[in-house]
């Protein structure tokens, strides 16, 4: 039929949690995408200080789990994001983190470090933009 239009593809549900974030020096990447709110991971996550930006990764000993934003992004944006990211240098990998919040999303993709934390500051559950 002359009138149908490709299928899009469905919308990733993706937490952040530092420099996207609203107020952040990255947030200009998720321009035309939709933010859900507010969100939190489920406790066993915290972040590092990676010098002007903050990595996420898997802590058994963290009661709070981490802040952040979660957000609706097509498949062109998620792409962007991927090569900021550093996905294919190893920097980061994206993948499910569960979530405590909003009420009603219990998971979403999110990047999570990927390299040596040596002699990197642990920040906790909050990055400030």
């Amino acid at each position: 039929m002359s009138g149908d239009r490709e299928p899009r593809p469905p919308a990733t549900r993706l937490f952040i949690y530092g420099t996207l974030k609203h107020g952040g020096e990255n947030h200009r990447w998720l321009a035309g995408q939709t933010c859900l709110g507010p969100a939190r991971t489920v406790p066993g996550f915290t972040l590092y200080s990676l010098g002007n930006y903050p990595g996420l990764v898997a802590d058994p000993r963290d009661a709070d789990g981490v802040a952040g934003e979660l957000w609706q992004v097509d498949a062109g944006c998620l792409a962007r994001l991927d090569e900021l990211e550093g996905l294919a240098e190893g920097l980061y990998l994206r993948q499910p983190v569960a979530l405590a919040a909003p009420p009603g999303i219990t998971a979403a993709e999110t990047y999570f470090y990927a390299r040596d934390l040596a002699g990197r500051t642990q920040l906790g559950s909050h990055w400030p933009v």
